[in-house]
């Protein structure tokens, strides 16, 4: 049986000696037949599954983290497809975290090893992104584990995960809203609410004026208002012929 199941937090028992409250970590769709996410059951988390447009981990309000095996590295700086997704991580999250996964980065394929140097440089140096190594899928579930710790239980920060907003404050309510649009995680939600000022103001604000808060593209801002502006049409009513 999985451990994880989409839309629901998992339980699992803390093993002895842990603290009483419970890590939450929530963890992309793609990610749920992972190692990793078996070994964060193992350490009693509670695992939530989403679809998550940015980031294969979010461990706290501004942690999130894009885990890559060493192969998955060297052939996104191949098709290029590094820095955009590293971009987006660092406009997604106040402290985004990259996890390399593996061995022989240098050897692995025919890349120059002063490319992978480079797109390290460019990681830590431009985008301030830290690049954290983990020899394997059980090694990464400790790290997002001391990472989730860290935030939960020692700063105190709370994980971005959408349930019954019971006992929330005025602040609090008024990020689970915004936070329901798509692409909109919980420093997202907080941006633009300090943008705007009111979830009225968000909700009706045109795409233009969307996109002047940072890590609102022209795309997540587009879904947005489609989301907003389209007619609801019920299930009921689109299964009947």
């Amino acid at each position: 049986m999985s451990p994880v199941r989409d839309e629901k937090v998992l339980e699992q028992k803390t093993p002895e000696g842990m603290a009483r409250k419970k890590l939450k970590i929530i963890a992309d769709r793609r990610e749920i037949p992972s190692g990793v996410v078996n070994e964060l059951a193992k350490l009693g988390t509670d695992v939530e599954a989403r679809q998550l447009d940015v980031a294969d981990f979010i461990l706290s309000d501004r942690v999130g983290v894009e885990r890559k095996s060493v192969e998955d590295f060297l052939q996104s700086i191949v098709d290029k497809r590094l820095l955009e997704q590293v971009k987006l991580l660092r406009e997604t999250f106040e402290c985004p975290v990259l996890v390399l996964e593996g061995s022989d980065l240098y050897s692995r394929r025919a890349i120059h090893p002063n490319a992978v140097r480079g797109a390290l440089a460019a990681l830590a140096v431009d985008f301030r992104v830290p690049t954290l190594p983990a020899c394997d899928e059980k090694e990464t579930a400790f790290i997002l584990f001391a990472i989730a710790k860290r935030e939960q239980m020692t700063v105190c920060r709370e994980v971005a995960i959408r349930g019954e907003p019971k006992g929330l404050t005025l602040p609090e309510f008024q990020r689970f809203v915004v936070e329901g649009l798509p692409g909109i995680s919980a420093v997202l939600a907080k941006r633009l609410l300090e943008h705007f000022s009111t979830v009225e103001r968000v909700m009706c604000a045109p795409e233009d004026e969307l996109r002047k808060v940072r890590g609102i593209g022209r795309e997540r801002a587009k879904e947005i208002k489609r989301i907003l502006t389209s007619i609801y049409e019920s299930e009921d009513r689109q299964q009947l012929p």
